[in-house]
This record gives structure tokens, C-alpha cells and sequence, in this order.
């Protein structure tokens, strides 16, 4: 039982991780498209501070894939890592509730 309480602590996570950035990619819209600027400091607090959660999740990617047009894929990539984590552990879920080996 430890196990699945593992992963469904990691799937919170996850998630958590994932309304980040797209709270961030919204806010980042908002900003280009002047709706909002950062110079209310309300604004210009919470961006950084989506900035600072993210980048260490984006900077492994972004040496590796570099911005095509002035886009940054790493959210994107972030994402789909995720998606992909998820399903592993859902797997291993299953896995473990039926009594077979997790890996």
C-alpha cells in the first residue's frame, strides 16, 4: 500500500507541475499580447515566480532543443514528459493492485 501511496503522491505532483505551466503560459500570453504588463508589481512577482519554479525543469531541455522562431518548446516537452510519467505510474498502479511485479 506504501507503493500506491507513492504514486499518488507523484501524480499529485505531477499535476501540480502541470497547472504551473499553464498558469505560466497563460500569464506569458497575457503579457505579450499587453492585457497585462509587469509593471504592476503583483504581476511582475508572480511571473518571476512561475520563472523561477519552471526554469530547472525547462533548463535540461532547452540545451538540447533550441528555440525555433523565437518558440520555446520545453513547456511542451515538460508537458509531454509528464503526461508520459503519468501513465508509467498509473501501470505500475495496476500492477501493484493485481499482485504482479512493479518495476
Amino acid at each position: 500500500m506504501l507503493t500506491l501511496t507513492i504514486i499518488q503522491i507523484l501524480q499529485v505532483i505531477f499535476q501540480v507541475v502541470r497547472w504551473i505551466i499553464l498558469i505560466q503560459f497563460v500569464l506569458s500570453l497575457l503579457i505579450v499580447f499587453n492585457i497585462i504588463n509587469t509593471s504592476s508589481p503583483f504581476i511582475r512577482s508572480l511571473h518571476e515566480g512561475l520563472d523561477r519554479v519552471t526554469e530547472p525543469l525547462y533548463r535540461p531541455i532547452r540545451r538540447f532543443l533550441p528555440a525555433s522562431s523565437g518558440i520555446d518548446f520545453a513547456p511542451m516537452v515538460v508537458l509531454l514528459l509528464l503526461v508520459i510519467l503519468n501513465i508509467i505510474l498509473n501501470n505500475v498502479a495496476v500492477s501493484v493492485m493485481s499482485g504482479g511485479a512493479a518495476i
